[in-house]
């Protein structure tokens, strides 16, 4: 059985959903309040579909090109780091997506689905956390359904993005998405240290 608590936060911190609400409330603002939930309802769609993709194919791509689990666990944390300092010294995600929004003809898809809700950290996060080495196939079950768990948190706040972004503002939404950072940040350390310690103890048994 899986770590509920450790899955959810380490989830909770890689989709960010607070940090969704400044970027739906922007991407939304012309729509009725139907289309709204339309566009919500969508985005959170399309979000499982690449995240479950991704859980299900991810470390089947990473076989077919030949790639040790260990060096993508390493890579992965590298590279789960990396977007934990973006989060926590860059830009805020409000901030980044703000800035790319409104390039796209369906909002729905970009930037919420992806790279909003869907980014390449969470894609990279669920190859992670469903090594099949590591779990088993209801252990990745389990998985999948926290992933889908995380998502409707993110659709709930995006249909009550009005409200709540009346109480924490861009502000608020900045400071959480820089808490979530430290947290990913942690993870990702933890990652590459498995990592690192995965390959020497294949290396000494060889």
């Amino acid at each position: 059985m899986i770590d509920y608590i450790g899955v959810f936060i380490f989830l909770f911190a890689v989709i960010d959903p607070i940090g969704t609400i400044p970027v739906f409330i922007a991407m939304t603002s012309r729509f009725t309040k139907k289309e709204k939930r339309k566009i919500a309802l969508k985005a959170t769609f399309y979000s499982a579909v690449i995240l479950l993709f991704f859980l299900t194919a991810g470390e089947i791509i990473l076989k077919a090109v030949e790639a040790p689990l260990s060096a993508f666990q390493i890579a992965g944390g590298i590279i789960l780091f990396l977007f934990a300092l973006s989060m926590i010294f860059g830009e805020s995600k409000p901030d980044t997506e703000l800035k790319i929004a409104g390039k796209g003809s369906e909002v729905a898809i970009f930037p919420l689905a992806t790279p909003s809700i869907a980014s390449p950290g969470a894609m990279l996060a669920v190859v992670l956390l469903t090594e099949n080495a590591d779990h088993t196939l209801w252990e990745q079950t389990q998985t999948s359904l926290v992933v889908l768990v995380v998502l409707l948190i993110t659709l709930i706040f995006m249909l009550l993005s009005t409200q709540i972004h009346k109480v924490i503002g861009n502000a608020g939404a900045g400071i959480i998405s820089r808490i979530m950072g430290m947290i990913l940040a942690s993870v990702a350390v933890t990652n590459v240290l498995g990592g690192i310690t995965e390959y020497f103890q294949l290396s000494s048994n060889v």
